[in-house]
């Protein structure tokens, strides 16, 4: 289990976490949404050992990670940073396989590579150096990396949490689908995957469980259909919106134009 308890956390003096009680557990997707500002990265940092909480606590196969050496949390957990940085004149393969330890075997570690850049669409493209890749192409390269390290973790018995702070950023269409899948593939495998994501309809039709945090605190957790509703949605974001089951998914619409007469805002 990886989980939080009581999380608090203060940055430059203002409090981004408010006592949060969140449980990600292994062979499921969560996804944590919410509005701009309400600690989504925060409290994905706290649960990957990156940000010490200034209260509470998080525990990851009942220890700290925080009491980890990097190298042991490397192969426990695999993390795609909101705004992950890369060194341009890498090649797009090069920044995968930094991803992979030594001890794995040359010919194993070429497999796993191969695989996460298959999974987001990048085979064709390894040869690449960072910075003659897209924004989207260069994204899609940081997830193949936390693949990579996921399924390095997974090859010596200890890859069991992913963490991806918004995925989906940048992304086509297809390649939002690509992503959604890798994660998706990894929790069928056993992973514990936690996704930040901004695309309410994305966070239904991908998640397991969806936890709303707003103002650092978790105000709804549990199905999609029982988190999103209308009625808490509307209230959250300060607009009207549509929620619907649309060929057995569930899409989720704000209406940006001011409703007509006596016709309802909302409706599921």
């Amino acid at each position: 289990m990886l989980e939080a308890r009581g999380l608090r956390l203060a940055l430059g003096g203002a409090e981004v976490l408010r006592g949060v009680d969140l449980a990600v557990r292994p062979g499921e997707v969560l996804a944590l949404v919410g509005p701009n500002g309400a600690g989504k990265s925060s409290l994905l940092a706290c649960l990957s050992g990156a940000l010490r909480p200034t209260g509470g606590a998080v525990s990851m196969d009942g220890e700290s990670p925080r009491a980890l050496s990097p190298e042991a949390l490397a192969r426990r957990r695999a993390v795609l940073e909101q705004s992950p940085e890369g060194a341009g004149g890498f090649a797009l393969s090069a920044l995968v396989s930094l991803a992979i330890p030594r001890e794995i075997p040359p010919a194993r570690a070429e497999a796993i590579m191969a695989e996460a850049l298959s999974a987001v669409g990048l085979s064709a493209l390894a040869a690449r150096p960072l910075h003659a890749l897209s924004g989207g192409e260069r994204h899609r390269g940081h997830m193949a990396r936390a693949l990579a390290q996921h399924l390095a973790g997974r090859e010596t018995g200890q890859g069991r949490w992913l963490l991806l702070d918004e995925p989906t950023a940048s992304l086509d269409l297809a390649h939002q689908a690509a992503a959604l899948r890798a994660a998706r593939r990894a929790a069928e495998r056993g992973a514990g995957v936690l996704a930040v994501l901004h695309d309410l309809s994305l966070a239904a039709a991908m998640a397991d469980r969806v936890a709303l945090l707003v103002a650092g605190r978790i105000v709804a957790e549990g199905a999609p259909e029982a988190v999103l509703t209308p009625e808490r949605l509307a209230a959250i974001y300060g607009l009207p919106v549509h929620v619907a089951q649309l060929s057995g998914a569930l899409s989720i619409t704000p209406l940006y134009r001011e409703p007509q007469g006596d016709a309802p805002c909302s409706s599921r």
